[in-house]
């Protein structure tokens, strides 16, 4: 339940941090309005006197300055919890209780939107459901609990864990949750639903170990899971830590022996007939490099202390990448734990040379190394299965089936004896045999630098290695990582020494990469090694495996593979799922893939001959530039547009409305700036500038000016060959931007006035409005003021009379920020009002930023910090991905808090500030680190009488408008 406010629904969370939420959407609060606001919900519905409030909020500190402090923070948290609403005494959800020394403050919160208060009354109707007795109440009772355990997400009140008014009601809240669970767990085995206990009861014993109750519980739900060595575990390792603080605990005591006594064993023996002890498995190799984690969690899921755990491990990944070496040595590290033997066979799943083998064959194999006579093995499959399960049943044997195919070739071969273990190799996914099987995947990938020098290192010497270590990084990298490319290269320099390690990595970057990687021997040529696993997929999906290798970027979506192959998204997901499940791309998080830099060598090299290839590159082209443009819309959407051609048949641009704007630029970042080069060197001269245009908001807000530069580099000349003017001048502007923020301030100047040049004989004002716009902030970041104001001038008078109304809000902005520059602080708060007016009509909340930005600035310089403090916040609460916009308001809101005394919050918003700018690498952040450091030495100033000067100095600091993004 939530109460409905003037605006919005509101709930609050304590069961965890302590989190504010309207309509859904977490209420940014500050530490003290945090406090606050926890210190009212301990006491909820009852007046808190305000002389305790503002000890608990300033320590002793209980003087006229701390009580001023104290109504601010009410008049806050009354703006958080109601928008829009001025609270008044004795009214709206914070009302004022009392009079004169007695009076206090009362939060009238109706407390079902308190998720403690929910979850309290959720444990007393399971209760109520429990005591009723049937089945179908005790279902209803675990669904009720199921809900209330999920909504615990921590600590109560986490974040205020260690202040003394809190503690009581966290041990009192942590008690009502270790009922709940207790509850839940004794429910659900009565259900004979044990698993679905063991997970929280885990949890709640690693948070209380020494708690016997709760270990109690996990023991016996593990028992009745069937997992009695567990169970007997907890109950040792319980009694150990509690015998250490000389406690008897004699429940668990009790526990542990009936435990022990009720273990069922299986009783001794096996088939009959002759057994031996088979050992298949091939050398263990002499040097092996990485995988170390993954090796510690294979065995981890394989074997327990003592006991097998699991039994199927499917080692996964694509060719080359290790999985023989990585599965032969786990088989060797375990074989010790397998006394009665080891199997082992290649099924060849992937082998150009010979044929997958059969279930019959390998069975026949495995049966005679158990030790069955070849005369007596039958010679139909079920027959062979029966007397292959009835040789493993009850024996510890370790089965290696090596290069699987598919699922269909391995399940006759998988023991039934949970005795066995068995690992599978293959570059399939083979999904069916983790889902119906219930075998544990373990992916591997391509080795990280270290471990990939390592690996050459550890075949050409160390000496050597060590002498050239760029070289050997240069080898690394351009094998991708992948084991089965550097132990090829690796092997090339070993024989031959006389060579030095940087003329081999030249080689290989020099040449064709996958030339350098063959050999006579097909098993250890890279090019080979991929063709069989291309070879094996359907014409569609080789199709679009070939298609990809014309995509520049790091990564891919499916939209962008529906597009270059010219086909449905449905197809697409269809066609990349059959690629990932044979390794030849893989799928980095969920919708997007990529190709290592081999793998793409590979598909380029088959694109080569691809005949539509020049169709599809259009088509890749067209998908980018109409997902960026319609992404660059989502961001500015007063931003005048460019006019495109309508996109290739078969594109399919991504759904922006569907997704986060500037969390889509930001995951096609790389790709993007890709896109403008292979769109330049393939001669599509206007996608290579509309792409640059497109992308130029996202770039600059962000502060990318290297890539800026790049792109409209490669745009400005893409735009000159088309003899575009407009598009040249457009380019040229956001190309200042680059060359400003690059502290090239001339060389910005110089772009700006050639853009006026190219539109000098275009009847568009608008166009050199903006670019007015831009000369004003490049002025202006020169300290040339009166020049600033006549451009934005300028600009506005061009934006008037070009009839662009999201323009001239902007230039409205411009001037008030240039009036405020000069003290002209009440004509500059008109100008922002005319803009926001504008803003507000349009619905552009991007313009809307800077002009709140300014507003805050001049009311501040006004000494009304209160009303500045909200005017930044509206700016930081619609910046839409600007990180200099986002700083310059936390910095002026840094300065506001401190006018008002907050140093809390003054620091808490110079240390954002001084975060972004520091990664930004802007001018500024040096002048926030100093505000830092003054803030901290704040006492000492006041005791000293410069509290005032401090302000002065601080207020005085300079600041400049970002460019118009």
């Amino acid at each position: 339940m939530s109460e409905q406010v003037a605006g919005g629904r509101i709930d609050v969370s304590v069961l965890g941090p302590v989190q504010l939420r309207r309509d859904g959407v977490p209420v940014p609060l500050g530490p003290q309005l945090t406090t606050l606001l926890a210190i009212l919900l301990l006491e909820l519905g009852k007046p808190v006197p305000s002389r305790r409030l503002a000890t608990l909020l300033a320590g002793d500190d209980v003087s006229d300055a701390a009580r001023a402090t104290l109504r601010s923070h009410v008049a806050h948290l009354r703006r958080a919890l109601e928008p829009g609403e001025r609270g008044q005494r004795g009214k709206g959800l914070i009302a004022t209780a009392g009079h004169g020394t007695a009076a206090g403050y009362r939060l009238d919160l109706e407390p079902a939107c308190v998720d403690a208060v929910r979850f309290e009354e959720s444990v007393r109707e399971s209760r109520r459901l429990l005591a009723l007795g049937d089945a179908e109440q005790t279902d209803r009772a675990v669904a009720v609990l199921r809900t209330a355990l999920d909504d615990w997400h921590g600590e109560p009140y986490a974040d205020l864990a260690d202040r003394p008014f809190a503690l009581v009601e966290i041990a009192r809240l942590r008690a009502v949750h270790r009922a709940a669970l207790l509850a839940y767990a004794e429910a659900v085995n009565e259900s004979g639903r044990h698993a679905e206990a063991i997970g929280d009861l885990i949890g709640a014993v690693a948070a209380d170990p020494y708690d016997e109750g709760l270990r109690c519980m996990l023991a016996l739900t593990l028992y009745r899971d069937g997992r009695t060595d567990e169970a007997a575990e907890v109950c040792r390792h319980g009694l150990a830590l509690l015998g250490g603080r000389g406690i008897d605990a004699p429940e668990l005591h009790r526990l542990q022996r009936d435990i022990l006594r009720r273990e069922v064993r299986q009783p001794a023996g096996g088939p009959a007939g002759r057994s031996s002890v088979p050992r298949m498995l091939p050398p263990d190799l002499p040097r092996f490099v990485g995988r170390a984690q993954e090796l510690s969690t294979a065995e981890a899921r394989l074997v327990g202390r003592d006991e097998p755990r699991s039994a199927v491990l499917l080692v996964l990944g694509p060719a080359g990448v290790g999985k023989t070496s990585a599965s032969l040595r786990l088989a060797h590290r375990l074989a010790p734990r397998f006394p009665d033997g080891q199997l082992y066979v290649n099924l060849r799943g992937f082998d150009a040379s010979a044929a997958a083998l059969a279930p019959t064959e390998v069975l026949r194999v495995f049966l005679e190394a158990l030790g069955v006579a070849p005369e007596q093995i039958p010679a139909n499959l079920n027959a062979q299965m029966a007397r292959y399960q009835a040789h493993l049943r009850d024996r510890r044997i370790l089965i290696v089936l090596d290069n699987a195919h598919d699922a269909d070739q391995v399940r006759p071969l998988l023991p039934a004896s949970t005795t066995c273990v068995t690992v599978v190799t293959s570059r399939n996914r083979m999904s069916s045999l983790i889902a119906v099987d219930g075998a544990h995947p373990l992916t591997l990938g391509l080795l990280d630098e270290e471990e990939a020098c390592q690996l050459v290192g550890d075949r050409i010497g160390a000496d050597r290695a060590g002498k050239e270590p760029e070289a050997v990084s240069e080898i690394a990298r351009l094998c991708a990582g992948l084991p089965l490319a550097l132990s090829i290269a690796a092997a090339r320099a070993a024989a031959n020494p006389q060579f030095t390690l940087q003329a081999l990595a030249d080689d290989l970057a020099g040449a064709g990469v996958l030339d350098r990687l063959a050999d006579s021997d097909s098993s250890v040529d890279v090019r080979a090694v991929f063709s069989w696993s291309y070879r094996a997929l359907t014409p569609a999906a080789a199709r679009l495996f070939r298609l990809l290798g014309l995509h520049p970027g790091p990564e891919f979506t499916a939209a962008s593979a529906a597009s270059v192959a010219g086909v449905g998204r449905r197809a697409a997901n269809a066609l990349l799922a059959e690629l990932t499940g044979a390794h030849l791309t893989g799928e980095r998080v969920p919708g997007r893939y990529v190709m290592h830099d081999l793998l793409r060598a590979y598909a380029g090299e088959l694109s080569e001959a691809e005949p539509e290839r020049a169709a599809a590159r259009r088509r890749m082209l067209d998908h980018y530039l109409h997902s960026a443009v319609a992404g660059d819309r989502a961001l500015m959407p007063h931003r005048q547009p460019v006019a495109m051609a309508a996109p290739e048949e078969g594109v399919t641009p991504e759904d922006i409305a569907e997704v986060d704007p500037l969390a889509w630029f930001t995951a096609e970042h790389q790709t993007l700036i890709a896109m403008v080069g292979c769109a330049a060197q393939a001669g599509l001269d206007r996608h290579a500038w509309q792409l640059a245009w497109a992308t130029a908001t996202y770039l600059g807000r962000g502060s990318y000016w290297h890539d800026v530069l790049t792109t409209q580099s490669l745009a400005l000349s893409a735009a000159t060959r088309l003899d575009d003017r407009p598009a040249q001048a457009q380019c040229r502007r956001e190309l200042s931007h680059a060359l400003a923020g690059l502290g090239r301030p001339e060389q910005a100047r110089f772009q700006l006035h050639r853009a006026l040049t190219d539109l000098a004989d275009a009847a568009d004002p608008n166009g050199q409005a903006y670019i007015h716009l831009s000369l004003g902030w490049l002025c202006e970041l020169q300290g040339d003021r009166r020049t600033a104001a006549h451009h934005d001038q300028v600009a506005l008078d061009l934006f008037t009379r070009g009839g662009d109304r999201g323009g001239q809000a902007r230039a409205l902005n411009a001037v008030g920020w240039d009036l405020a520059q000069v003290g002209d602080y009440r004509q500059a708060i008109g100008y922002c009002r005319q803009a926001l007016s504008l803003h507000a009509e349009l619905g552009d909340d991007a313009g809307a930023v800077n002009t709140w930005d300014t507003l805050g600035y001049a009311y501040q310089h006004l000494g009304e910090y209160i009303i500045a403090v909200e005017c930044y916040e509206q700016a930081l609460g619609l910046n839409v991905g600007h990180r200099f916009k986002e700083a310059e308001a936390l910095a002026h809101l840094g300065d506001c808090h401190h006018a008002l005394g907050d140093m809390t919050a003054a620091a808490a918003s110079w240390g954002r500030a001084y975060a972004i700018m520091t990664e930004l690498r802007t001018d500024g952040a040096e002048a926030v680190r100093a505000k830092l450091e003054l803030c901290g030495t704040r006492t000492r100033l006041a005791a000293a009488g410069q509290v005032e000067g401090e302000r002065r100095a601080l207020s005085t600091a300079p600041s400049t408008r970002a460019p118009e993004k």
